[in-house]
């Protein structure tokens, strides 16, 4: 079917077939047509705002001549083609809204080239070349939702279904996260880590990313605090089982052998990109989400942002001193769940503690940096605590701030060894603890195992 054809296909849909017309008219635009289809649409969507119904022949003919939009020969076009246009024919309906959303997106990604084409060749005195992804991405994101909602009285059995539904989750190779997330993290969430600065936000997620690596899930880490190499080392130190200061002493062919050993034991893949700090936002990522899934059919279970803090918001860019910081944190939180939700994927990141919250055995949700609309927006959010006597023991503490997935006061504190030459985390066995006395169900520093992990060791056979 040839472009004019499939423009004439759709107008005459558009005017004639009522189902069609309200499934997919909203997500059309003007600029997809050309010509004199570019003004029939035009004065189509002028008709259904006015009236809400489709128009007859004679009604659209005499609309047409009042507006006086087209031009002479666009004029004279139209009414040659008006009656075959109107001539409705059946299609196969399924077929026609496919075929629809794919033309949506082929001219959506036409124009977005052509305006950025017109952009770097300055034609365009407004925008500048920053804006050139906003607009890839814009136009790559173009789709069709058929969703209609959940009717609550008639949707009965899909809703018993889901609620005995064994929800797909993402887990931890660490016990009490399982437990405390009733094994994992599902998908289309958004999950926070609260700490200071040093006490292992870092390390945290480049553990999870390493754990999610050997269960065979496809990992996206995105960075903008470290180097992409940076992050890479940290992993490498974890998944090989050596201290992070001593990998550059392995021959390039034990580092090799190891790292291959890792690709034999999974399916999954992970993939590190790094943004200079605070310069990219969820249309950056879901660009590059688009990319990734275009060039090396990558598509990830989990995302890993290193960390909110330092991203930007698409929503509030350029917009400097005009907003405070609880909206543009905010902003950056519901960007980045939208974008979980969007792609289906648990998203991980992390967020700094105040100053008073990072000398604070007791850390809150009132200790979170600069926004409280944060822990409005996230899923699951918990505190990482470091001090004296729990770095002496190789251990750092966990404290659930908001959990959607359990009951808060289930595990409220506990405790994980923390290994941070080799960059990991490991249980350890959760008995009394001076620090959480009124909590019965609360942890305890094993000092007997401290520093020793517990559950098996991923890549036990990798030892210097």
């Amino acid at each position: 079917m040839t472009e004019i054809n499939l423009q004439q296909t759709i107008l005459r849909n558009l005017l004639t077939n009522d189902s069609y017309m309200r499934k997919v008219a909203a997500f059309l635009s003007p600029d997809y047509f050309e010509g004199t289809y570019n003004g029939l649409f035009k004065e189509f969507t002028s008709y259904i705002a006015k009236f809400n119904k489709l128009p007859t022949l004679e009604a659209f003919k005499i609309e047409i001549d009042s507006e006086d939009k087209l031009s002479d020969d666009q004029y004279r076009h139209a009414m040659e083609i008006l009656p075959d246009i109107f001539n409705y024919r059946a299609e196969d309906s399924e077929w026609l809204v496919d075929r629809t959303e794919k033309w949506c997106q082929d001219r959506a990604v036409f124009n977005a080239v052509m305006e950025s084409i017109g952009i770097l060749d300055g034609k365009n005195k407004t925008l500048t070349k920053n804006a050139i992804p906003d607009i890839l991405s814009k136009a790559l994101g173009v789709s069709f939702d058929a969703n209609i909602g959940h009717d609550y009285l008639e949707n009965i059995d899909s809703r018993w279904d889901f609620y005995h539904l064994d929800e797909e989750r993402i887990g931890f190779d660490l016990d009490y996260f399982n437990r405390i997330t009733k094994g994992g993290l599902p998908n289309k969430t958004l999950n926070i880590a609260l700490a200071g600065t040093g006490v292992g936000k870092s390390l945290f997620m480049c553990h999870c990313a390493g754990a999610s690596l050997s269960q065979g899930k496809n990992v996206l880490y995105i960075t903008m605090e470290m180097a992409e190499e940076r992050i890479a080392e940290r992993i490498d130190a974890n998944l090989l089982n050596v201290p992070i200061d001593q990998l550059e002493h392995l021959s390039k062919d034990m580092f090799s052998n190891r790292v291959q050993s890792i690709a034999e034991k999974t399916t999954g893949k992970l993939i590190i990109k790094e943004y200079p700090t605070g310069s990219a936002h969820a249309n950056h990522f879901r660009a590059l989400l688009n990319e990734l899934k275009l060039k090396k059919q990558f598509v990830p279970d989990m995302i890993f942002i290193d960390y909110l803090n330092i991203c930007a918001s698409a929503r509030m860019k350029g917009m400097g001193g005009a907003i405070n910081s609880y909206s543009y944190i905010k902003s950056i939180a519901e960007e980045l769940r939208g974008l979980a939700v969007e792609f289906d994927v648990p998203i991980v990141s992390a967020t700094q503690t105040t100053r008073s919250g990072f000398t604070n055995d007791d850390v809150g949700l009132e200790d979170t940096s600069e926004s409280f609309g944060l822990p409005a927006t996230a899923d699951f959010m918990f505190a990482l605590i470091s001090n004296d006597e729990l770095k002496a023991n190789n251990q750092i503490l966990v404290k659930q701030l908001k959990n959607r997935y359990n009951d808060l006061n289930t595990y409220q504190r506990f405790v994980v060894g923390i290994d941070r030459a080799k960059m990991r985390l490991f249980d350890v066995d959760q008995n009394d603890s001076p620090l959480n006395k009124e909590v019965d169900n609360g942890p305890a520093f094993d000092n007997s195992n401290s520093g020793q992990r517990i559950n098996t060791e991923r890549f036990a056979d990798f030892t210097l």
